[in-house]
């Protein structure tokens, strides 16, 4: 493959400027992301310690083999709801390396209101066993959990990406035949003695692990039995009268040494055996990146400028370089792995609807998996492209995105609008992981157009009435829906919604991407099954 020959002036006044920018941007998300990860009040720390409890992070480091990555999805969960006062949804997640195995791991954050599952805390944990699901990974759930939290019952328990998608989740891997390992590390209450139940193999600490559909309390409220933690649900119980788990350990650490001693007796996979060649760091610094991204989201820049920092040796095999110019398509390899890229460089156009559809069957044929960079304000619009069939070439964009088969991995990089998010492999559209950097921004279409079309609906509305207004008095208008739109396609908003699986400093975007594409590898990749292409 043929190097891509970077035109970016990395000494100009403007690349010093976006330089600047982003880096202060990327340290406003490390520091937003080690506030999520470690920062506590005091008193929850002390409560830890009273019950000889470990902090989540220190279990899990203790989990994964010594010197290996780990990737962390959606650690900014919830940044945005419960007042700020739930860090990460509770709920630690990601992917990592348990006795030479990739696994995924869930884990309950006991130092947030002691565990309890919000609704973010569900939605997180049923992502997570998503991800399981599509890539084959074996789980391993750190369970600490004071239950779901009863004030919110109602947007946490009955629907059907609720609480009771998790255990769906768990029986649909161990029908797979993917293994799960569950450490009783608190206590399993209610719904949430299924995660332990409803694993292959599990583990539970006497004194401080239980098991059971209803604590003490409820068991004397519900039937009049007064009973001990201990007797209803303890280590003792569970592992010599119930056998609902299956291993005593006098403590976290004796815990975590036998469930790395049961990941290490699961076969090791064998993965999917795509093109593969030796990894190589890109030619040109990804540090770039900073100077390249522009500090205002609408200044159109190259995409193959990010590719070249991204890919290994920086080379790259465009596919139809003269047509559809404003989709740029075409092979490379990532720590190896053999992908397709699909990059916008502007508007989707007929031209480039088309060539990105046939490139995706193209990946299909080869099954090679694909990388989407996203930078899109949609599909173009108007009478001219609309006679030209714009709507029916779109729609055979997300008809190829829709039945693929190959991984599909997509990162926002910069503005991510309207129908552009859906052709491009959009949250809908499956792909295997999603992620954004911090200046990206995603909503049906940009907050100035959406304030100019709602204040001019509003405008016609008051002048059928014989109401005109001033311009003053429109711009009261525009400038909430303005300040709101702002507020919800910002990365941070998406990932407190968990409409992505995290953040990325974009100079972290090749090691994600290098986890990612191998822990998708673990599942096989079956033929395309395509729909109806409207011609």
């Amino acid at each position: 493959m043929r190097r891509i020959e970077s035109r970016l002036d990395t000494g100009s006044e403007e690349f010093g400027a976006n330089s600047a920018h982003n880096r202060k941007l990327a340290a406003n998300l490390k520091a937003r992301q080690s506030a999520a990860r470690r920062e506590r009040p005091a008193r929850d720390i002390e409560r830890l310690k009273r019950q000889n409890k470990m902090f989540v992070r220190d279990r899990i480091e203790m989990l994964l083999d010594p010197g290996t990555p780990f990737l962390e999805l959606s650690t900014l969960a919830a940044n945005q709801s419960y007042d700020g006062e739930v860090p990460g949804a509770g709920i630690v997640s990601g992917i990592g390396i348990v006795s030479g195995r990739e696994v995924i791991i869930h884990a309950d954050d006991a130092s947030v209101k002691g565990g309890a599952w919000y609704p973010h805390s569900v939605k997180k944990i049923v992502r997570t066993l998503d991800i399981a699901i599509e890539n084959r990974l074996p789980v391993v759930h750190l369970c600490d959990s004071a239950g779901g939290f009863l004030p919110l019952q109602a947007d946490l328990f009955a629907d059907r990406y609720l609480a009771g998608r998790i255990f769906r989740n768990q029986a649909i891997l161990s029908k797979l035949g993917v293994p799960q390992v569950a450490l009783v590390l608190g206590h399993c209450t209610a719904g949430g003695a299924y995660v332990p139940a409803l694993s292959e193999y599990n583990v539970i600490v006497r004194g401080t692990g239980a098991i059971f559909l209803g604590g003490p309390p409820l068991v004397k409220a519900a039937t009049g039995e007064i009973v001990g933690v201990e007797e209803l649900g303890g280590a003792d119980t569970h592992t010599r009268i119930s056998g609902t788990a299956d291993y005593p350990a006098v403590s976290e650490e004796q815990a975590i040494a036998i469930a790395r001693e049961i990941v290490a007796q699961f076969g090791l996979p064998s993965k999917f055996d795509v093109q593969r060649t030796n990894p190589e760091p890109p030619y040109y610094d990804p540090e770039e990146l900073y100077g390249l991204i522009p500090r205002d989201i609408k200044t159109q820049f190259d995409a193959r400028e990010i590719i070249a920092r991204l890919v290994d040796g920086s080379r790259f095999h465009e596919y139809q370089p003269a047509y559809g110019t404003t989709l740029v398509c075409g092979f490379a390899h990532l720590w190896g792995f053999k992908v397709g890229i699909l990059a916008n460089n502007g508007v989707l156009f007929n031209d480039s609807s088309l060539k990105g559809a046939h490139f995706m069957q193209l990946c299909n044929q080869h099954q090679v998996p694909m990388l989407f960079l996203q930078n899109i304000t949609g599909y173009m619009v108007g009478r001219d492209y609309e006679h030209r069939g714009i709507t029916k070439d779109g729609a055979k964009m997300i008809m190829a995105v829709s039945g693929s088969e190959v991984p599909k991995i997509t990162v926002i990089c910069n503005g991510s609008f309207g129908a552009g998010n859906y052709g491009m492999s959009g949250r809908a559209f499956d792909p295997r992981f999603l992620f954004m950097w911090p200046q990206s921004q995603i909503s049906v279409m940009g907050a100035e157009q959406a304030a100019n079309v709602l204040a001019d609906i509003k405008v016609r509305q008051l002048s059928r009435e014989g109401r005109m207004l001033s311009n003053d008095e429109i711009d009261e208008i525009r400038e909430p829906i303005l300040q709101e739109y702002r507020r919800q396609q910002s990365a941070y908003y998406s990932t407190s919604e968990m409409w992505d699986d995290g953040i990325l400093d974009p100079v972290d975007t090749r090691n994600a991407l290098g986890i990612a594409i191998s822990a998708a590898l673990n599942a096989p990749i079956d033929r395309p099954h395509y729909g109806v292409f409207r011609m």
